[in-house]
């Protein structure tokens, strides 16, 4: 197995594997939403991997078996982030017949190496409850907090 960081020679492998990632994590997804979605990737990867985002990827016999992303952003300081960078861990994924067996495990040591190089103040992540295991083997701990998590979703065909 080869572990490695990502660069834009790898774009179509990081393009296939967070597809596959969203429809595991979805189950279905609309045929016209996953061509967007497929259509915007390389875009997207080009413009922020290895700037604000970092990908790690492994590889058996030629063929992508899994990778991690660690997306980085800069915010005004304040006593819980001195210096305003943070990291957040997206899309961990190993494909259904490489698992088991320390991909993901690896992959994310190599992404908190990445995280301590560049001076984070922490990086988080959201856990399903197949994920809570692994994630707290490597080092990371429940955030409790005072604060609600919430978002706001903008649905464009209410404006």
């Amino acid at each position: 197995m080869e572990f490695f960081k990502a660069d834009t020679g790898d774009i179509n492998d990081l393009t296939r594997l967070r597809l596959e990632y969203l429809l595991d994590d979805y189950g279905e997804i609309p045929q016209d939403r996953l061509d967007l979605i497929a259509g915007s990737l390389p875009g997207y990867f080009r413009k922020h991997l290895n700037a604000d985002l970092f990908a790690f990827l492994c590889r058996e016999g030629g063929q992508a078996a899994g990778c991690c992303l660690l997306y980085v952003s800069e915010k005004p300081a304040n006593p819980s982030f001195i210096n305003g960078r943070t990291g957040s861990v997206l899309n961990v994924y190993t494909r259904p017949q490489f698992r088991r067996r320390g991909i993901a495990r690896e992959l994310m040591k190599m992404l908190l190496s990445e995280a301590v190089r560049l001076g984070l103040d922490f990086v988080e992540l959201k856990s399903t409850d197949e994920g809570y295991e692994l994630y707290r083997s490597v080092g990371f701990e429940d955030s409790v907090s005072k604060y609600h998590n919430m978002k706001f979703v903008i649905d464009k065909r209410n404006m």
